[in-house]
């Protein structure tokens, strides 16, 4: 069988605006359709990075006490933090180059 869900802990952590931490989480596999989706929103045709952010809301099942993680969350993360998931989703879809 194949594992499609993975478990992360983030380095520093989402604080939301109640001054809860959420470290631990989980991201799905990611579709085609999460990729292809994001390309018709208005926010990544003016800034194409922005697909990043909606990707990674899609594919984020739950952080911490958090069983909605909106592009707002994924925006409002320490960079370290995008840095980390942005190398975990490449990672576990085997989208990392090979040297």
């Amino acid at each position: 069988m194949i594992q499609t869900q993975f478990e992360f802990t983030l380095p520093k952590g989402y604080l939301d605006g109640e001054g809860n931490l959420h470290r631990k989480g989980v991201m799905r596999l990611s579709r085609a359709m999460d990729e292809i989706v994001p390309m018709r929103d208005p926010r990544v045709k003016s800034n194409p990075a922005y697909s990043t952010v909606i990707i990674l809301s899609r594919v984020i099942t739950h952080l911490g006490s958090l069983d909605d993680v909106s592009p707002a969350v994924i925006e409002n993360l320490f960079a370290c933090d995008l840095s980390y998931l942005q190398k975990f989703y490449r990672n576990i879809n085997g989208l990392e180059e090979k040297d």
